[in-house]
């Protein structure tokens, strides 16, 4: 998976301004969970679970009615929205 990291995309945020964005992580995130490195994964970038959580619960609406599908989907939404505007802001004043 090392060979993986090599093609990843830059921060262009982190390149042009040195500081980090809300997504900064996501794909080293994902590379570690394909090498099996869970708890990396969540420290790497905290939303990961949910953001799967997430497109896990959209794709399922695309087949299969829910009921209330539409307020699920807010709600897990808003979660990730705070879970990655929290992690921001400790990853970058509070380290």
């Amino acid at each position: 998976m090392q060979s993986l990291e090599k093609y990843m995309l830059p921060c262009l945020n982190k390149e042009l301004f040195g500081v980090e964005c809300m997504g900064c992580g996501m794909q080293r995130s994902i590379s570690l969970l394909f090498q099996g490195e869970f708890v990396a994964a969540f420290k790497m970038y905290p939303a990961i679970y949910t953001l799967i959580l997430l497109f896990g619960f959209i794709v399922l609406t695309l087949f299969k009615k829910i009921n209330f599908s539409h307020k699920i989907t807010v709600a897990l939404g808003i979660l990730n929205l705070v879970i990655i505007v929290t992690s921001y802001i400790i990853k970058n004043f509070y380290n």
